[in-house]
């Protein structure tokens, strides 16, 4: 597929077909992310890949951490508040997702219930960190942001889905100590990596995007 109808037809993936991908695949799929341009091409990033029995082993630790009560302890602090047009997205996100899949978001019960989902990578036969050396810039995180759009566009443009979630940094020390990823590294993204399940009523809705007059201007 062309680059256009690659970045159109992504869409987040939150059920998976049990088939892994090979390592092959994997590799390239990230060696193409690595042509994402950084600040001075300072490339400040990492990637582990989870499969197997260490990643069910990760969720069992993941979902034990949050059955216990076990506070939060991500590197980057889940945001406080939105500035209203944001906020206003999120609401109209959680109110379609209510209506095409019955999950209501502001539910904490729900919320709950959504966290264990993330901590299994839904069903994904691979589970990916990216992070960083911690005492690197603020800066640095945009860098990752567009390593990360690149690699999730490269496994669409391969056949595999992804979908990125925060929730899967929540217990970012623990994560770090299974995972042997120093301390002093920011673990900043977690993503679910596999063949999708479009059976699944879990793929069946996907977030619209706000009319391009409401983020573009031109100025002559």
């Amino acid at each position: 597929m062309d680059a256009i109808e690659c970045i159109r037809t992504r869409m987040s993936i939150r059920a998976y077909r049990k088939e892994p991908v090979s390592e092959d695949v994997l590799t390239r799929i990230v060696e193409t992310a690595m042509w994402s341009p950084s600040y001075k091409n300072t490339q400040p990033w990492e990637v582990v890949v989870v499969s197997g029995r260490k990643k069910e082993e990760l969720s069992e630790m993941l979902i034990g951490l949050l059955e216990r009560g076990e506070p939060p302890c991500p590197d980057l602090p889940e945001p406080e508040g939105w500035p209203e047009e944001c906020q206003q997205r999120i609401e109209r996100l959680y109110r379609m997702r209510a209506e095409k899949t019955g999950i209501d978001l502001n539910n904490p019960e729900v919320i709950k219930k959504a966290k264990i989902a993330n901590f299994k990578f839904y069903g994904a036969p691979h589970a990916i960190y990216l992070y960083q050396e911690g005492s690197l810039p603020l800066w640095s995180l945009f860098d990752l942001g567009l390593f990360a759009q690149s690699l999730m566009l490269a496994a669409h443009a391969h056949g595999v889905a992804t979908v990125p979630q925060a929730f899967a940094t929540d217990y970012a020390r623990y994560v770090k100590e299974f995972l042997d990823i120093p301390l002093s590294k920011r673990l900043v993204l977690g993503i679910s990596a596999g063949y999708p399940d479009m059976d699944s009523p879990a793929n069946s809705f996907r977030p619209d995007r706000v009319d391009v007059k409401e983020v573009l201007r031109f100025v002559k």
